[in-house]
């Protein structure tokens, strides 16, 4: 089943680093995801987000306003 993963973020740098965690993740467990880099603020703002960066799986925001651990990447991609 193919998961649906936005970052929301205007490419700074915690936007980045939360990029590269999540394409780790993805890659290094072989799961089955579509990664999207959102930086227009208007799109961003359609999530309601406030503070970046954050991370939405299949529409729905998870995480906002900081980078998480590869562990917590992993559990939410699993749930």
């Amino acid at each position: 089943m193919n998961k649906s993963i936005k970052i929301l973020g205007t490419g700074c740098a915690k936007c980045q680093s939360m990029t590269g965690v999540v394409k780790e993740v993805v890659s290094e467990n072989n799961i089955d995801a579509t990664i999207e880099k959102v930086e227009d603020i208007m799109e961003i703002m359609k999530f309601n987000v406030m503070t970046t960066p954050a991370l939405a799986i299949d529409g729905v925001i998870t995480i906002k306003g900081r980078v998480p651990t590869k562990a917590e990447v992993l559990a939410l991609l699993n749930n």
